[in-house]
């Protein structure tokens, strides 16, 4: 019987992951990579959004995503005041995330989280109490390491974000390497 797996994408933690390591992500080939290892039940993208010109790209990105077989989640990300003057911006998806894993525990069997976030430990082991086996796909080749040691050593495998560049990098397309030549 193939094994019934979901994905869980941190949005903002695999895309900082994936630029540490010198590549972009292509969601496409990211899903048929993961595709082939059980019976897919579904593929979540979790991200916040703006109304700054930054998030542009990501919007496209979110349209993207949702006709091709990914259910996006999102929330306005929101600004504030650091107590130093400074003006940051709160990113995070976790209730989110562990919310809707809980909801289809009883319906997978293997759960990938795409996030070394130490935030996602307790979902991991609830996960686990559940009878689901949770891969933590991240990176530790990074510098400083993009994956919290405690969420590493509970999940049940660690995949290396690096290992599966040639298989997920998102390659320019045509236009820009005919751009890139008349220069």
């Amino acid at each position: 019987m193939m094994e019934r797996i979901a994905l869980f994408i941190d949005g903002a933690n695999l895309h900082f992951s994936a630029k540490a390591l010198g590549f972009e992500i292509d969601f496409k080939r990211l899903l048929a990579e993961f595709s082939v290892r059980g019976q897919l039940v579904r593929a979540f993208f979790y991200t916040t959004i703006s109304d700054s010109p930054d998030f542009v790209g990501l919007r496209s990105l979110i349209d993207w995503l949702d006709y091709n077989g990914f259910m996006v989640k999102t929330k306005p990300a929101k600004e504030y005041d650091d107590g130093e003057g400074r003006r940051r911006v709160k990113r995070s998806m976790g209730v989110e995330l562990a919310i809707d894993a809980m909801e289809i525990a009883d319906r997978m069997d293997h759960a990938y989280l795409f996030s070394g976030d130490g935030d996602f430990l307790r979902v991991t082991q609830a996960l686990q109490r559940a009878g689901v086996r949770v891969t933590v796909v991240a990176s530790a080749r990074t510098k400083p390491p993009l994956v919290a040691a405690e969420l590493r050593r509970q999940a049940d495998n660690f995949l290396e974000l690096g290992d599966f560049r040639r298989a997920i990098e998102r390659h320019p397309t045509h236009e820009l390497r005919v751009r890139a030549r008349d220069l």
